[in-house]
């Protein structure tokens, strides 16, 4: 079913909503919670809450992309899940994620001193346009879906060590182009 279609049913208040958002975007939802929080169950819990999500957002949101829709609601309920577990107990996955990160990437009170969210959003889009698409691939696999770098290393045909340090140096860029352009870090 295409998009629009399913977005259709929504607006129409149709349980068929649910199932045929599943149908096409189930798999890619779990996936993305499964690689953030490690555990299966966790990952569902996520993906079920992600429709009840779409369908008290819908109407009066028409996203454009169903699947950046899904794919954002399902991510930001999987890190608050991980947040809320983290509270309780220490995380490894997504802190593991966000401590390589942690280094390039600003907190959000020096990114509101240094530039409006707009201006590091476009020196971001910039940043990422001017990648190889393998590059780019391999950075949003594992920094936005939390792809493990084994994963990664064999899609992309190489070794994990390989990988490690092409993200390595992928970071390094993205820290140099925000040092350059004044960003605190």
């Amino acid at each position: 079913m295409e998009d629009s279609a399913i977005v259709g049913l929504y607006w129409d208040r149709d349980q068929r909503a649910v199932s045929e958002s599943d149908r096409k975007y189930g798999e890619l939802c779990r996936g993305l919670s499964r690689n953030l929080l490690g555990s299966r169950e966790d990952a569902e819990e996520c993906v079920n809450d992600t429709w009840v999500r779409a369908w008290n957002t819908m109407p009066p949101q028409r996203p454009g992309s169903l699947r950046a829709y899904f794919c954002r609601i399902v991510r930001n309920l999987s890190i608050d899940r991980w947040r809320a577990d983290r509270a309780k107990k220490r995380g490894e996955g997504l802190e593991m994620l966000l401590g390589e990160l942690e280094d390039c990437v600003p907190t959000r009170q020096d990114v509101e001193r240094e530039l409006e969210s707009r201006e590091l959003l476009e020196l971001l889009e910039g940043w990422l346009e001017q990648l190889s698409p393998g590059d780019r691939d391999a950075f949003l696999r594992r920094y936005w879906y939390g792809s493990r770098v084994d994963v990664l290393a064999r899609r992309q045909g190489c070794t994990p060590g390989q990988m490690s340090q092409r993200l390595y140096r992928l970071r390094n860029s993205l820290r140099q182009l925000l040092e350059r352009e004044g960003v605190r870090l």
